[in-house]
């Protein structure tokens, strides 16, 4: 009978540790595969492969409209799609960096209905990402691992740096916009002001090869590594350590308390759910059909899915 206690509760123990898996409650298609995503005032603005930016009303589930930027020429001076690198929004303005010709880089901003050219691919820049700071100024990262600080009126830029000798991968903005937090093959984190672009701190040890991606959210930083771990960071310094998944992870989020990462944890490309503070693992999300791209939570309870192929896929956790 002891024994027969003892295997129960290893058991219950056992089960309490699993993941629960979950489907997509329901599923959004995008004109192409998607690379990026911004959520503001209920609209999910979508970044895609396909020459558009498309726009759903989470609400309503309905796409209300495509933002469409011209197709380019290859090498081959063959037609296509031009790539969406990234999207950003303010006010009503939609920022947009998209593959240009001969290897360069356009950014334009949408705004009346209307594209307006801020820098172009004759400049021959391999401009990896771009954000808006304020009405008037962008940041934007080349491949080089250089940052840019851009005033649009002016059309000049006021600051610059090289964060390192490594391959940029990605940057996040805090939300009040004074910091960026960027990431790049070394697995190192840098972390500077916006507008100085002076140093305030560098995230190391957790991560030994390349960071795809990184978040934060109220002061705890989330990583997406080559090397199969997802790193924890808190911004005092109380908080490091990591989490090794079997497969890289292309892909990680923070819910907007910081108590929830998500990240791309296997070849089935399934997202895994776990608390911060304890690593407990709490789901599975599952059925996404390609390599992840996003990880975007909505609230503490609800989140997007995005991968290179067009299909989004919403969960609702409980």
């Amino acid at each position: 009978m002891k024994i027969f206690k003892i295997l129960f509760l290893s058991f219950i123990f056992l089960l309490n540790l699993k993941a629960y898996d979950l489907e997509p409650n329901y599923s959004l298609i995008a004109s192409g595969g998607v690379t990026d995503l911004v959520l503001k005032n209920n609209l999910l603005y979508v970044a895609t492969t396909a020459s558009s930016v498309d726009i759903f009303d989470i609400n309503t589930k309905i796409k209300t409209s495509s933002i469409k930027v011209p197709q380019i020429k290859d090498f081959m001076q063959d037609t296509i799609d031009s790539k969406i690198y990234s999207v950003d929004v303010l006010a009503n303005n939609i920022l947009i960096l998209s593959q240009g010709e001969k290897g360069g880089r356009n950014i334009d901003i949408y705004t009346d209905g209307k594209l307006k050219r801020v820098i172009s691919d004759e400049n021959r820049l391999f401009i990896a990402r771009a954000k808006f700071l304020d009405e008037n100024h962008i940041i934007y990262a080349l491949l080089s691992n250089q940052i840019y600080l851009y005033d649009i009126k002016n059309k000049k830029i006021l600051n610059e740096t090289q964060i390192s000798q490594s391959k940029f991968s990605n940057f996040k903005l805090t939300r009040d916009k004074t910091k960026v937090l960027i990431s790049d093959e070394s697995g190192i984190l840098t972390m500077i002001d916006t507008k100085t672009f002076k140093l305030i701190k560098n995230f190391e040890g957790q991560n030994l090869d390349n960071v795809f991606q990184v978040d934060i959210k109220n002061e705890i930083i989330l990583t997406a590594g080559q090397d199969r771990k997802a790193a924890i960071y808190s911004l005092n310094g109380k908080i490091s350590y990591y989490k090794t998944f079997p497969f890289l992870i292309y892909s990680a989020g923070l819910s907007p308390s910081g108590k929830l990462a998500a990240v791309a944890s296997d070849e089935e490309n399934n997202v895994t759910i776990f608390e911060v503070d304890t690593k407990k693992e709490l789901f599975k999300l599952k059925q996404n059909r390609a390599t992840l791209t996003n990880i975007l939570f909505i609230n503490e309870k609800e989140l997007f899915v995005t991968s290179d192929h067009e299909q989004i896929n919403y969960y609702k956790i409980n």
